[in-house]
């Protein structure tokens, strides 16, 4: 067996894109195609993501053959869970990818790539000067506000208010001063904890609801905010804490669309102004409610999220066949 990768990072999340190895995916929807790879080639998830090749917080891209009309690549999303929906650090580097390696024909000093995720079609807009692709940005899919100023007693921590919202995913959202946490005082372990605890007992009492399809509809994960959801110059910081309890090093592009949504919903933000979020890391998105939507019965915007991706290293793995440990295990 011998798997091929390119590594990527967006704003220090890492992507890990397969380049060769995995064998043909069966026609079908996007949706089908992600619940195949899940069923069946699960196995292959675990030796890229899982160590000793990768890591709890590693993440990856799987290219399938686009279903969507009009699409030019379709991507499967993999975490130290299975399989998410969304991914917007993803994007931003898929756009990249797609135009360096000539997926699309390079157009200055704008081009188009239309990426399929399983949530839908995403438009990625890549800058691209003599021939060299740069900054990205992206369109995704109608993102609302699905639950608004609700309230729950969280053990350990008492009563707790949260939004939630989707964004291509679903994500409680709450502020991290209700946990007794502050962004440069307390640490990354504490965030986890708070958000995990929040994650877990919302899965358990608030079911969910998609009007596309029900393979949409479970909780992603929490986002910890600063607070600071009314417009400002001064970038809003969060953490993104999904799947089991990975942590994302960049703003989180489907996290700033879900919060971008919750906060034009409050009216905290106007259409066309653009706000800057900021990771656990350092590292900045930026996000505009580019216009109204709507998704089934919901209120919706379309958001405009942007950032940077970089390259990090090219890999050939294999895994021999009396190498046990070789087939992916977890530490945390």
């Amino acid at each position: 067996m011998t798997l091929t990768v390119v590594d990527m990072h967006t704003g220090g999340e890492p992507l890990r894109i397969v380049t060769g190895g995995y064998p043909n995916i069966p026609k079908g929807t996007i949706l089908e195609k992600r619940a195949y790879v899940r069923d069946h080639l699960d196995h292959l998830r675990k030796i890229l993501m899982f160590e000793p090749r990768g890591h709890y917080d590693m993440y990856g891209a799987l290219l399938v053959e686009p279903d969507l009309p009009g699409a030019d690549l379709a991507v499967l999303f993999m975490h130290n869970e299975g399989y998410s929906t969304m991914c917007g650090h993803a994007i931003v580097a898929l756009g990249r990818y797609a135009v360096d390696e000539r997926l699309v024909a390079p157009r200055e000093p704008l081009t188009t790539v239309n990426i399929e995720a399983p949530c839908g079609l995403i438009s990625a807009a890549v800058e691209v000067t003599d021939g060299k692709a740069g900054a990205v940005s992206f369109e995704s899919v109608p993102a609302f506000l699905f639950a608004r100023d609700r309230r729950i007693d969280l053990p350990g921590y008492g009563p707790v208010g949260f939004d939630i919202a989707y964004g291509g995913a679903f994500y409680a959202l709450a502020d991290c001063r209700q946990f007794g946490l502050e962004f440069g005082r307390n640490r990354v372990r504490d965030f986890v904890d708070a958000a995990t605890a929040l994650t877990n007992k919302l899965k358990a009492e608030l079911p969910l609801s998609h009007p596309d399809h029900a393979d949409l509809a479970f909780l992603y994960g929490t986002i910890l905010t600063d607070g600071q959801d009314a417009f400002s110059d001064t970038p809003t910081k969060n953490i993104c804490v999904f799947a089991e309890a990975e942590v994302d090093r960049s703003p989180t592009g489907s996290g700033v669309s879900a919060r971008l949504a919750a906060m034009h919903a409050k009216g905290q933000i106007e259409i066309g102004r653009t706000r800057l979020f900021e990771s656990i890391a350092g590292s900045r998105f930026s996000g505009a409610v580019a216009r109204t939507a709507t998704a089934g019965a919901h209120d919706a915007i379309i958001a405009r999220v942007g950032g940077r991706a970089y390259y990090s290293g090219r890999a050939e793995f294999i895994v021999e066949d009396d190498d046990e440990m070789g087939r992916g295990f977890l530490l945390r």
